[in-house]
């Protein structure tokens, strides 16, 4: 029996208990009546990013609107407290260049360690800044990831190569889940801008000359990395290539020129994927900046093609109006200007440089509306990323990657698809019955992977690749052979120099272009190799008015007569012990100047050196010849005596090529051309493997050599790639994305252009390419025939397919990439002589045939009329299908009836 007291206990305990239970329903329910509208997934995005807006700070904005490389490094400094658009973790900019010479990032820091960063950090970003909005992390993904461990497949311009959409997909893809495993959620890629000048030397980069196949590999690789929600930001907006094939080069295009040929890949990625982002590019686009251009940024980009993202300045850029373009005063009217014209965020190189950008943000100098607009587009891409809802990776999944090499046999199957066989003399190629093999060249043994590479997941070089193909049975002997640099001197080390102030050179600085007047400026420079192009080398000078008198001595640890002297931009003098012996003061070009001199083991000479700037971009190196050994000679020699004994000789020749590295001359650097003509003397047969991303001249050597293989970089698997090509494991298929040009004379050269109304030869020289775009054979025989249309005559609109049959009447399975071509017969306004509107790659067994069959959309028969509208224009059309943009072995035509 129950106590009456027991009773009253438990009737007050219950009681208690449902007091508490509804507390903690009317705690819970007060809770849920807090959270910001914005901090709730079941709202629209357009509510939450309204939401979070309306509680944002003028500085807490500025900081979504800055993106930089930073790291934990950063929680510590108080740099992250206002929150921060993006950060490229472990990447700590050195200035332009390449990938390994802009980002020095952490080699050692694989996927695990990052995304224990990127935890930790977006933890702060979380729980620790007073909104709680995450960082959306960014690298750079060409043709992989930047970062140790990623997969490195062949550089773009060989993927482009492959004329294969859908396995640019398939990297794309792969790409993309590399990045979210690390974090990364915004790539900085793929590079669309059109590689019209082959001394461009960012062609690398690209997916070469063709509007038409730009955009479509361009719109495959983007698709599929947006489709696994990630962010891509194709670059550079627009034609980040000038005249002379010089990077960054201001372009005076008119309206045309850029929508037939520098818009339609940025156009249709905004139009067709809806791309979140795009990076604009250094140089200036009639006469304004691009990163602050309203025409291009705002009228064009924004309005007329709908872009709803965010569009990024390249790094550094918004700086370039005062810096590079002159067109603002001070990085505050920089900023005022770029925001204005229609940037939304603000790439910058180092996190102190917040300093030159904020106070335009929080003055009033930018209305709060574009402000408000371009935080809008930052927050849209967040939300969208799912970042508010799930800010970290799984560490698991990143330690697995660690031993996950599933994307290997991928990287390979590109390379091979990749590479473009030029020349093939007497079948050379495949290797047949070879018991020595000799292989020379440095890119034998470097694996190079080209500009903006990380370091691969296990990198096969070539010759790895070919001992490892042709196994005990074949000898294979390897020596360099030659070198792309050619080095004969090197600058003088501070070892070498003594001033009255230490080790070094004393100089005086003067701000006039005679030595005269008072030094405004006196220090010791430990040695003479200075560029001064954007900047003066202090801010008491003025860049383009100043001289300079270094004095000193200078010893050898060895006596010796050795070459001394001074390369730069001229202006300038040398004295040694008294004498004047090198006078280029006239100031005219860009020199070296050298002079044998005799000098005492140990004895210091007395050196001066004098120069002058009257214009600005100032280049001055003390340069000799001391310690240089030159082991040229000896490494020919030991090719010689190797290639005695050689069934066949394989040189690999590269370029030297990348952002800041444009070149003039075309040919082999170094003494790679001597190696190879040397070689052709042994009467042996001789294959050529191109290493790099552009156009190569070969008069000197091309119709000597019996095989020209062009294996561009071809990717960490490169290696066994091209071994199994040249043993005949595989048929080479690769087509050129680019023009080759018989010499750097006949460029820009590009096979789409205009009528010319008149011939295109020289007098002196054919106007012809040396091998056209498209252009590849293969190691079997194609034959093309009975092409059909599917009518004679069609509507403005229709969509017609074209047929005809393909037959592969070699020994080989092989493949073959078919281009169909169109030239519209008469037009109101001049068209190209030919333009690509379509491509397949068509694998066929000996002896086997195919009907292939092309879809051709209305689109193909666009036109830009005079008034630059798109429209078709009744007539006639050309169709023509071949193997390359010469070799067009089909045709009829078409016509379009109103």
């Amino acid at each position: 029996m129950i106590s009456k007291n027991s009773i009253i206990t438990l009737v007050l305990t219950l009681a208690s208990t449902n007091i508490l239970f509804a507390q903690n329903i009317k705690s819970k329910s007060d809770k849920n009546l807090q959270i910001p509208a914005y901090k709730n997934a079941k709202l629209n995005i357009d509510d939450r990013v309204k939401d979070l807006l309306s509680k944002m700070t003028a500085e807490e904005k500025f900081w979504q609107l800055f993106m930089v490389p930073g790291d934990v490094d950063g929680i510590k400094n108080g740099n992250y407290k206002n929150g921060i658009f993006g950060l490229q973790i472990s990447a700590q900019s050195g200035g332009a260049g390449d990938a390994q010479q802009m980002l020095s990032y952490n080699t050692t820091e694989n996927a695990l360690t990052l995304a224990r960063k990127v935890n930790q950090l977006q933890s702060y970003f979380v729980n620790n800044t007073r909104l709680g909005i995450p960082m959306m992390v960014f690298d750079e993904a060409l043709h992989g990831l930047v970062r140790q461990g990623a997969t490195a497949f062949p550089q773009s311009i060989g993927l482009a190569a492959t004329f294969d959409t859908l396995m640019l997909a398939q990297i794309g893809k792969s790409i993309a889940k590399e990045a979210k495993i690390r974090g990364i959620r915004d790539v900085l890629a793929p590079v669309i801008n059109m590689a019209d000048d082959v001394r461009w030397g960012r062609v690398e980069e690209t997916y070469g000359e063709d509007p038409y196949l730009t955009t479509v590999m361009g719109l495959a690789f983007m698709n599929a990395i947006e489709k696994e929600n990630i962010v891509v930001t194709p670059k550079h907006l627009i034609a980040n290539v000038g005249d002379g094939g010089r990077d960054s080069y201001p372009i005076d295009k008119n309206v045309r020129f850029l929508e037939e040929i520098h818009f339609p890949a940025f156009k249709e990625a905004v139009k067709k994927i809806g791309i979140r982002s795009v990076m604009t590019s250094y140089n200036s686009v009639d006469g304004t900046p691009a990163t602050s251009n309203h025409w291009l940024l705002t009228q064009v980009l924004k309005n007329d093609w709908g872009f709803k993202g965010f569009v990024i300045s390249d790094a550094g850029a918004v700086g370039g109006a005062n810096v590079l373009h002159y067109t603002a005063a001070n990085y505050h009217e920089s900023t005022v200007q770029a925001m204005n014209g229609g940037l939304d965020v603000i790439f910058q190189v180092k996190y102190d440089h917040y300093k030159l950008f904020r106070p335009a943000f929080l003055d009033g100098s930018i209305a709060q509306t574009r402000i408000d607009d371009a935080v809008s587009r930052v927050l849209r891409a967040k939300f969208e990323l799912g970042l508010f809802e799930n800010p970290y990776v799984s560490e698991v999944e990143a330690k697995k990657s660690l031993t996950d090499f599933s994307n290997k046999k991928l990287a390979k199957k590109a390379a091979l698809e990749s590479f473009v066989l030029l020349k093939n003399k007497q079948n050379t190629l495949p290797l047949k019955g070879v018991k020595n093999i000799l292989v020379l060249g440095e890119d034998a043994t470097e694996a190079r992977l080209g500009g903006y590479s990380g370091t691969g997941k296990g990198t096969i070089n070539i010759l790895e690749g070919i001992k490892k193909r042709a196994g005990n049975a074949t000898v294979v002997n390897y020596t360099k052979g030659s070198e792309r640099s050619d080095v004969k001197y090197t600058v003088i080390d501070s070892l070498y120099l003594l001033s009255k102030y230490g080790k070094g050179l004393a100089a005086d600085y003067f701000n006039t272009i005679d030595l005269s007047g008072t030094p405004v400026m006196s220090r010791v420079d430990k040695r003479l190799d200075f560029m001064w192009t954007l900047y003066p080398p202090n801010e008491k000078i003025k860049n383009d008015n100043y001289s300079i008198r270094w004095q000193g001595e200078v010893k050898a640890p060895k006596s010796g007569t050795y070459k001394i002297g001074l390369e730069g931009n001229d202006g300038y003098r040398l004295f040694i012990d008294g004498k004047l012996i090198i006078d280029q003061w006239e100031k005219s070009s860009y020199h070296t100047r050298l002079v044998d001199f005799n000098f005492e083991a140990d004895k210091n000479y007395p050196v001066k050196v004098e120069f002058k700037e009257p214009k600005g971009n100032a280049h001055i190196k003390l340069i000799w010849n001391y310690g240089v050994e030159n082991h040229a000679a000896e490494e020919l020699q030991k090719a010689k005596d190797f290639a005695k004994t050689a069934d066949a000789i394989v040189i690999t020749a590269g370029i030297k090529e990348g952002e800041f590295l444009d070149r003039a001359m075309l040919n082999l650097p170094g003494n790679q051309e001597l190696l190879i003509q040397e070689m052709v003397k042994t009467g042996k047969p001789v294959v050529v493997l191109l290493v790099g991303g552009s156009a190569i001249n070969m008069q000197n050597w091309v119709d000597d050599v019996d095989a020209v293989l062009n294996v561009w970089y071809p990717g960490e698997e490169g290696g066994n790639a091209v071994a199994e090509t040249l043993f005949g494991d595989y048929n080479p298929a690769g087509r050129l994305p680019i023009t080759y040009p018989v010499h750097e004379a006949q460029l820009p050269l590009v096979y789409n252009h205009k009528s010319t109304g008149r011939g295109d030869d020289y007098n002196n020289l054919s106007g012809e390419a040396l091998f056209p775009f498209g252009y590849g054979l293969s190691y079997t025989k194609f034959k093309y025939s009975d092409l059909k249309l599917q009518k004679s005559k069609i509507k403005v609109g229709e969509t017609i397919s074209v047929s005809f049959t393909l037959k592969n009447e070699g020994k080989s399975d092989g493949e073959e990439v078919v281009q169909l071509y169109i030239r519209d017969v008469l037009a109101s306004v001049s068209q190209p002589v030919l333009a690509l509107k379509n491509f397949k790659r068509v694998h066929l067994k000996a002896g086997e045939e195919k009907e292939v069959v092309f879809e051709l959309k209305p689109e193909a028969f666009q036109m830009l009329n005079k008034e630059l509208k798109w429209v078709i224009e009744p007539g006639d059309f050309r169709i023509m299908v071949g193997s390359s943009s010469k070799e067009l072995q089909l045709k009829e035509t078409l016509t379009v009836e109103p």
